[in-house]
């Protein structure tokens, strides 16, 4: 038999923000892109975080007149179809992640290479994989601070009066060996605000 359960007034933690910067990534891609017109934009439709930034950069790239192609995945096996179906639509790749891409980054960066599209990411282990930029939470700083978070709440803090935090430090990775294979000049403007360059 099922008890109902109170569910707690206040919550706590430390937010990705993912959703919140989904049209900073697209703004920063635009700067390496300017003449961009088509764009698609991959997510796992399963993972209610994904499809909201998905959501998100479709309506900002809307308001910017671009014409978007959405990739909706739930599994691994539904990547390479999508790619396939995608069929030159596009001109670049905006990628939500969600454990599901991360655990396939290899493959949809070798896909997204293969359609010679350049591609934004929300971490720079995507870019380390070969993705050319990602804009987004910097993890070792939120792993430090959920530390903090935990040291304060075992010295009494009360975890429904700490308030839920943003990040602190959000990071642009740029991949030069993936630019110069797709045959793409980064702006300095963008080289000079970015915290890792992969040469």
């Amino acid at each position: 038999m099922w008890q109902a359960c109170r569910v707690p007034a206040n919550i706590t933690g430390l937010s990705l923000q993912t959703t919140d910067i989904g049209a900073k990534r697209l703004e920063v891609l635009r700067e390496v892109l300017p003449k961009l017109g088509r764009l698609a934009i991959l997510a796992n439709i399963g993972n209610a975080a994904a499809a909201l930034e998905m959501s998100e950069v479709r309506d900002s790239a809307r308001n910017l007149g671009l014409d978007i192609t959405t990739l909706e995945v739930r599994r691994a096996e539904e990547i390479a179809p999508a790619f396939e179906a995608l069929g030159g639509r596009a001109e670049a790749l905006i990628v939500c992640g969600d454990p599901l891409v991360t655990n396939n980054r290899v493959r949809i960066i070798t896909l997204a290479l293969g359609a010679r599209l350049p591609t934004m990411h929300g971490s720079r282990e995507h870019v380390e994989a070969g993705g050319l930029m990602s804009y987004g939470p910097n993890f070792p700083d939120l792993f430090r601070r959920s530390a903090d978070y935990v040291d304060k709440i075992l010295r009494g803090a009360k975890p429904s009066e700490l308030p839920v935090e943003q990040p602190t430090r959000i990071d642009l990775a740029v991949n030069l060996i993936t630019a110069k294979v797709l045959g793409l000049t980064i702006p300095q403007t963008v080289l000079a605000r970015a915290d890792e360059v992969i040469e």
